[in-house]
């Protein structure tokens, strides 16, 4: 078994099995080995720029970083008897290159600001993952909604018939919620995409390192001023976890939806057969497993920012070991979210929407009552309130005829809706859900005319969006390889 390069002369003694499980962080760690490499090259490139670390040392270490980088980290450097990826790395660079280059790797740096810096490039990679995956998603709603301007259905409140919508006005809803959660994700990758490296242990070095330059070479924002606050802080660990579960949040209200609507009962929609399972037992069934797993997947990163945020919340300045114990919640609850939106989105786009179920409930359960009401408002001047009350009256009475109506007038307003000349005609216009729809014009309406603006807008943002990603991605990419151009020069020296 490998020994530890960094525990040899301070500590001594053996570890227990018990110790070392407590103390690794190796299994978290696989998720930061090749941000690790990366933020190791870009830190001795710094250091050789320097004139810290001499030339020969430098192109000895960067020869095997570069390969690091292209083969993968070796299997040696996560050995268990190292506590972590970080040392694991620095003690096969040690073996293989030997004490006097391999020594000099660390020269300014501590593990805190190394590990600070390596969850900060693991979770932008993820984060930029995530925002493509939402982009992808909102595409989905967006063509689906297309199709379906004029698509009436039923909208909901307490889960009763409330008043008619189009279907494309119910998935313009879910895609502005999922357009904030684009919005928040990007806001949180601003603050993520800061460097801690060169804040050390806490305190700083004495040695003359370039901060800016090594932020720029892993094409980060800029770097963390404060040398306690660089090692010491995982709130944005907690943010992402927080974007993510109120995201999940959103996803889980779609698949309830989504859920209930393949159900016998309502036939609103026939999921794909690929995101759908059977019974063993009841040959018929076919049940929507894909969303009731996704709907249940808030519930899990829930737990992950609550863990997080729990581990955090008493620890003095600066580093702790606890922090240590965040990671693999940060793990659990970030890694999957692409792969979960992405399904979302394949089940939207693959779905088959019973267009003629939808129409017939969209009028059922007096939908469209309000605008009876509203009739009475706008063209026969009743107060609102009297004019809900007649209505309402009407509907507990058991029928919206004229004869009810005036019944209900009578009592509420004092003189009948036929002395006004409310005719039967009138009242099956106002009952209409095409009347319904079409009166609700105002910008963000249901009515079509309104629904195919708002699309016409969302695309707009979409793409403005998408552009976002792709320049964001694109100046990373081009940091990176600049830091990949060094460190081949220095390992051709």
């Amino acid at each position: 078994m490998t020994r530890d390069v960094v525990r040899k002369a301070r500590l001594s003694g053996e570890r227990t099995e018990d110790i070392e499980s407590l103390l690794s962080s190796m299994e978290a760690d696989r998720n930061i080995a090749s941000s690790d490499v990366l933020v190791d090259m870009a830190h001795l490139v710094m250091l050789t720029r320097q004139r810290i670390v001499n030339e020969t040392h430098s192109k000895t270490l960067m020869r095997e970083l570069l390969e690091m980088y292209e083969s993968g980290v070796p299997i040696d450097a996560y050995d268990p008897s190292c506590e972590d990826i970080h040392a694991g790395i620095e003690t096969v660079l040690t073996k293989k290159t030997g004490g006097d280059a391999g020594g000099r790797l660390h020269i300014g740096r501590s593990r805190n600001d190394e590990v600070a810096t390596c969850l900060r490039i693991r979770t932008r990679d993820t984060i930029l993952d995530q925002l493509e995956a939402v982009n992808r998603l909102r595409t989905a709603l967006l063509e689906v909604a297309d199709d379906h301007v004029r698509t009436v259905m039923p909208g909901f409140t307490h889960l009763q018939h409330a008043q008619p919508v189009t279907l494309a006005h119910h998935l313009l809803a879910y895609e502005q919620m999922f357009a904030r959660d684009f919005d928040r994700l990007f806001d949180a990758l601003r603050r993520v995409n800061y460097s801690p490296l060169g804040a050390a242990a806490l305190a700083s070095t004495g040695y003359p390192l370039d901060r800016e330059y090594t932020a720029k070479l892993l094409g980060c924002n800029g770097y963390l001023e404060n040398s306690m606050d660089a090692v010491a802080s995982r709130d944005f660990a907690e943010e992402i976890l927080a974007c993510d579960t109120i995201l999940l949040v959103n996803i889980s209200r779609f698949c309830e939806e989504l859920i209930l609507w393949s159900s016998s009962f309502v036939q609103f929609v026939i999921l794909d057969d690929r995101y759908c399972s059977t019974s063993s037992i009841m040959p018929q069934k076919k049940n929507p497993d894909v969303a009731e797993i996704l709907r249940s997947r808030a519930g899990t990163i829930l737990g992950t920012f609550v863990s997080a945020a729990t581990i955090m919340k008493g620890l003095p300045m600066a580093y702790n070991r606890d922090m240590q114990d965040l990671n693999p919640h940060l793990w659990r609850g970030i890694s999957d979210i692409r792969r979960d939106v992405d399904l979302l989105a394949g089940m939207i786009a693959s779905a088959r929407f019973n267009t003629s179920r939808m129409a017939e409930e969209a009028g059922k359960g007096g939908t469209t009552t309000t605008e009876l009401a509203d009739t009475l408002v706008r063209e026969y001047n009743i107060p609102f309130r009297t004019a809900h009350h007649i209505v309402g009256r009407a509907v507990r009475d058991g029928s919206l005829d004229l004869v009810t109506l005036d019944k209900a007038a009578e009592e509420f307003h004092g003189k009948t809706l036929s002395s006004l000349g409310i005719t039967e005609e009138k009242i099956e216009s106002a009952l209409s859900v095409t009347t319904s729809l079409s009166v609700r014009s105002l910008p963000g309406g249901p009515a079509p005319d309104a629904v195919k603006k708002s699309l016409a807008g969302r695309k707009k943002e979409l793409q403005k969006d998408i552009e976002m990603i792709t320049d964001k991605k694109s100046r990373i990419n081009e940091s990176i390889d600049e830091l990949l151009t060094h460190a081949r020069r220095i390992a051709q020296l």
